[in-house]
């Protein structure tokens, strides 16, 4: 299995010229490259816990709509709260129930229905997240990865439903790279130019890693290991959002250590400092 995107390079009229013929005679000349990354095939179980996420990715955007639609609609007859999902849960049932505002009879009980949609969505993304913690308990790799600071239940989760085998990358570079968290080069004559990180890869993943990052970034002032001194030092340097990137691509590399070495993760770990090998001397030949 090769990704799309590495095979339309190959095509011989770009295109211009796509049709069945063209693509499959780009598809065989991009595997008969030694350099084309092919895909791995997921096992049902990868697929399955893959279809947990999407589903709670789809309530929580489904809830966010729910939320602004109540909102849009009291806002119409000037009941305006703040901008909190829990500040309008707390007050909603009281705004229903109060006579002396101007909501319509018909409003309330269309009003009441969206209300207990919400909850029904509540309840939905709880089951998710209770199965996402079953799984984390039940899978070895997912225990070790939920140990890094920024990586949770459902970073660890993601990352063995979308990844699996972690041997498939040579190295933790190539890894970031796949995720997406490496900066973009446009270099040329000798200059190196880096820009932003390419954002390529799974998206999901790569968000739950940032979003992670920014925990573990709010939380480093309370602990006092390796990781979080660099983190404190990296971020007076570079600011906030540098910071944010750097940690969650240092996570994305010791996410690859930790799970191709299959041992568990220790925050206070000193890499060992390769050692050059001199050559040996020859003795003199004598005269």
């Amino acid at each position: 299995m090769i990704a799309a995107h590495f095979i339309a390079p190959f095509r011989v009229q770009g295109a211009s010229g796509k049709n069945d013929a063209n693509d499959a005679a780009a598809i065989c000349e991009a595997a008969s490259r030694v350099r084309t990354r092919c895909v791995p095939v997921k096992t049902p179980e990868q697929q399955g816990w893959q279809g947990i996420h999407r589903l709670r990715e789809g309530y929580k955007e489904e809830r966010t709509a729910c939320i602004n639609r109540i909102r849009g609609l009291l806002a119409e007859f000037g009941l305006v709260f703040p901008q909190s999902p829990d500040a309008l849960r707390r007050v909603l049932s009281e705004v229903l129930e109060d006579a002396s505002n101007e909501l319509p009879g018909m409003m309330r009980l269309a009003l009441q229905r969206a209300q207990a949609h919400w909850r029904v969505l509540d309840d939905e993304i709880s089951w998710c997240d209770q199965q996402v913690k079953q799984h984390v308990r039940g899978d070895q790799a997912a225990t070790r990865a939920a140990q890094l600071h920024g990586v949770g239940e459902l970073t660890a989760s993601a990352l063995v439903a979308a990844v699996g085998d972690m041997r498939q990358f040579k190295s933790a570079r190539q890894f970031s790279a796949w995720v997406g968290l490496v900066p973009s080069q446009n270099s040329s004559g000798g200059k190196n130019r880096l820009g932003r990180i390419t954002k390529r890869g799974d998206d999901y993943l790569r968000t739950l890693l940032i979003q992670g990052a920014k925990s573990a970034l709010l939380a480093a002032t309370k602990r006092s290991d390796r990781i979080s001194q660099w983190l404190l030092q990296l971020r007076d340097r570079v600011g906030w959002q540098k910071a944010l990137v750097a940690l969650a691509n240092k996570n994305a590399r010791i996410l690859w250590a930790v799970l191709t070495r299959e041992i568990d993760f220790d925050p206070d770990h000193v890499p060992p400092i390769p050692q050059c090998k001199l050559p040996a001397l020859k003795e003199p030949q004598p005269a």
